[in-house]
């Protein structure tokens, strides 16, 4: 599978809330293996973005896992408690689609702190950040989402 793929797979799992189209896939780089899967879940709890969903997910089934085997592939990029948790794992790489200043200037909540901040300020670990994978597909995720959304996501 290639990149495209595995965003692909993140924007599916993403339409599963199109209310809040996060998506998130955790590939285990060496063999290709989707290892765990997420979407947002915020409406049940605020902290349950798709990143953590898919952390969760993953921790529970490779309890033993070395982390910096793993990339996420994750719809929109992370935010400062998605990165977070995406460093304390130690997540080799994180593809996103959609930034940050992009959702600010479509009127959805978001932190003012971009994700390579976030790795920045990180000095135990080296993760790395690619931004727009498949773009323009992950952008029309949030530009249809159900309208009255934009203004009120929690994630």
């Amino acid at each position: 599978m290639t990149h495209e793929d595995y965003m692909r797979r993140a924007i599916l799992l993403a339409l599963r809330v199109p209310e809040f189209p996060f998506g998130a896939v955790i590939v285990r780089r060496e063999t290709g293996e989707i290892v765990a899967e997420g979407y947002n879940r915020s409406t049940l709890n605020p902290t349950w973005h798709g990143e953590i969903d898919a952390i969760n997910r993953c921790a529970e089934k490779h309890p033993s896992a070395d982390w910096s085997e793993f990339d996420l592939y994750t719809t929109a990029e992370p935010c400062p408690m998605c990165q977070g948790a995406i460093e304390w794992a130690g997540i080799g790489t994180v593809y996103y689609g959609t930034s940050i200043p992009y959702l600010q200037s479509r009127g959805w909540w978001q932190i003012d702190i971009r994700a390579e901040e976030v790795v920045a300020k990180t000095p135990f670990r080296n993760s790395r950040i690619v931004g727009g994978l498949l773009e323009a597909e992950c952008n029309a995720l949030f530009d249809n989402a159900p309208r009255g959304m934009f203004h009120q996501a929690k994630y």
